[in-house]
């Protein structure tokens, strides 16, 4: 499911970058949503990117650590384990930009798009079920234990938040984070313990 993800968000993507028609049917646009009910938005603009870069990095973030949680995911649900990846990843999208929603309604001139709220949603993920793997990226370059490393993304997407002065949307950052934790406990709260168990045996 993760290549076909990456496939289709690539695809749809790259017809963005040469339809601008297309790329604002799709992009998120608060005031439309609110005022016209394109709900469809909520979704749409997590498969369109604003480059190639933004493309490149979502993707490759997204098929690394994916295709471990969506083998995780087999592993934990069995047979519905696609189907609640794919919640997920789906989740991941809309729930992340709902915050955004609420804060941007009222504003015409707000856009934004890209899997950003999903990637963040799956990487979380991986954290839960491997929390002392070593992780590095972009503004922490040192390997750090996935659960620091959680914790210290977590702190910088606030932090990025409330400074504002972005183009980037380090609130649905966040909140993808939050919902790829909160789905995938409820969904089997044992994870709990093996997380605890994992990180505290990291000091024994």
């Amino acid at each position: 499911m993760t290549l076909y993800i990456v496939l289709l968000t690539c695809i749809v993507s790259i017809l963005a970058f040469q339809s601008k028609e297309l790329m604002e049917k799709l992009i998120f646009n608060p005031y439309k949503v609110n005022k016209y009910g394109q709900w469809y938005r909520l979704l749409s603009s997590g498969f369109i990117h604003a480059d190639w870069m933004h493309l490149l990095f979502n993707m490759y973030v997204c098929y690394n650590f994916g295709k471990i949680v969506e083998q995780q995911y087999d592993f934990a649900f069995e047979d519905k384990g696609w189907y609640y990846y794919i919640l997920l990843y789906l989740g991941g999208i809309v729930l992340s930009i709902l915050p955004t929603y609420k804060r941007h309604k009222d504003n015409y001139s707000y856009n934004a798009l890209g899997a950003s709220g999903a990637v963040s949603a799956i990487v979380f993920v991986y954290i839960i079920f491997e929390p002392t793997a070593k992780l590095s990226l972009m503004f922490l370059p040192i390997p750090l234990p996935a659960w620091i490393f959680g914790l210290l993304y977590m702190a910088f997407e606030i932090y990025m938040d409330k400074r504002g002065g972005s183009n980037i949307n380090h609130n649905a950052h966040l909140w993808g984070a939050l919902f790829g934790i909160i789905f995938t406990l409820a969904l089997k709260p044992l994870l709990i313990t093996l997380f605890i168990q994992n990180v505290t045996g990291m000091f024994q």
